[in-house]
């Protein structure tokens, strides 16, 4: 069997250089900034001014927004498949003219159907623009030194909340919030667009050599056992992680925490978010797939169990939400790699959108239930135990999640 890992198989696998679109990194770094600034992020912002302004009821405004989650998760396997054979840039192109369109609509909504079929379209573009097919991209491009490419635009897609978040304040309080999407859709348009047209142009390298696992085929591999078990992982540790990261505000209020403070605690984990990514490259070289993927969760329970556990200090908090951070930061980076760890890169696209389908619509669904079970719970500190329990059983199912080592490098950054 074929090394995938061996330099010399140069541009026919996407590891040579001249195989590699020299603008494709940078450009991909600004366009998660922006795609996730504008498409996801702006939204929790001016939802608050959308409902005040329209009469229209928070809860559905929010439904719209997951539904748009989970039509980006649905759609994610039709993008892989389409990815793994043409390449990103007709993808992420279209994704990004897609983009613009429903928020275009989002904006000069009427009423509340209007609305959710803005954000049901904004779903496709998600799918089309955010880190999957970017993933996908450099996974081909880049290999086998995708880690270190994954890790670069990664920890750009990290500063979108840290960038359009407050730029979308700062335009809220001069502009309605139809006119501040209105504005955002034309940035969206203006550097999202040209960006994916003119960087991507290079030619989509031919998959690799299957590897005796991907011979199988990708539908195959996607009914397999271990499979299966590391989707159902991946699914339960997102539900658990998307749920804390929403509930932790209402747990500080909770404690009687200011909002300030409870906005601090939430915020720093992002910057343990940056750090955990800067450190995946070499957990992964001294790690197995599997050993990471069970002991990164793992750790995601135990952090949520801190949260539960630790009413205090102050200080005590913003620690336990900085290693909940970097725990999260290096998740992201174990679901981009979690096929190639295991099958190679030959069905990338289309095992990435089946591997992420059912995680990215726990994640959508994981604000909604978490409300809803912190009542019945008798709130949020119990909330947070039985989430710790969710990420517990997700760690759990991880060993049985492996497969014959696909041989790979991982080179350090």
């Amino acid at each position: 069997m074929t090394d995938l890992n061996t330099p010399a198989r140069g541009a026919a696998t996407g590891t040579g250089d001249r195989s590699r679109p020299r603008a494709a990194l940078p450009a991909l770094c600004v366009t998660q900034i922006v795609s996730w600034g504008i498409v996801y992020y702006a939204f929790p912002v001016l939802n608050p001014q959308i409902t005040a302004a329209t009469g229209w009821p928070a809860g559905a405004t929010t439904a719209a927004f997951s539904l748009g989650l989970v039509v980006s998760a649905l759609a994610g396997i039709r993008v892989g498949r389409i990815l793994d054979r043409r390449g990103p840039r007709a993808v992420m192109t279209a994704g990004s003219v897609l983009g613009v369109v429903s928020l275009l609509i989002v904006a000069t909504a009427p009423n509340v159907p209007v609305f959710i079929a803005g954000w049901a379209l904004a779903g496709l573009a998600m799918a089309a623009t955010f880190y999957q097919p970017a993933f996908a991209a450099l996974t081909r491009w880049w290999a086998p030194d995708h880690v270190r490419a994954l890790t670069v635009v990664t920890l750009a897609g990290g500063l979108a909340s840290t960038v359009f978040a407050p730029l979308t304040a700062a335009l809220a309080d001069h502009l309605s919030w139809r006119h501040t999407y209105l504005v955002l859709a034309a940035v969206l348009a203006t550097i999202t667009i040209p960006a994916h047209a003119l960087a991507l142009r290079a030619p989509w390298p031919d998959a690799p050599t299957a590897t005796a696992h991907a011979g199988a085929g990708a539908a195959g591999i996607g009914r397999s056992r271990p499979f299966l078990l590391l989707a159902a992982a991946f699914t339960l540790s997102a539900f658990a992680m998307y749920a804390v990261v929403v509930a932790l505000v209402p747990l500080l209020l909770e404690r009687g925490y200011s909002t300030s403070q409870a906005a601090w605690v939430l915020g720093i984990g992002g910057a343990g978010q940056t750090l955990g990514r800067t450190l995946y490259a070499a957990i992964a070289r001294r790690t197995t797939a599997t050993t990471r993927t069970t002991v990164l969760i793992a750790f995601g329970a135990l952090t949520t169990a801190a949260f539960a556990a630790v009413p205090g200090p102050y200080a005590l908090l913003i620690t336990v939400s900085i290693v909940a951070g970097m725990v999260r930061g290096n998740l992201t980076l174990l679901q981009a790699t979690a096929i190639t760890d295991r099958w190679g890169t030959a069905h990338y696209g289309r095992l990435s959108g089946l591997l992420a389908a059912p995680a990215t619509s726990a994640a959508a669904l994981a604000p909604f239930a978490g409300a809803a079970l912190a009542v019945p719970l008798g709130g949020y500190e119990p909330l947070f135990f039985l989430l710790a329990i969710v990420s517990v059983a997700a760690a759990l199912i991880a060993p049985w999640t492996g497969t014959a080592a696909v041989p790979r490098r991982v080179p350090p950054l």
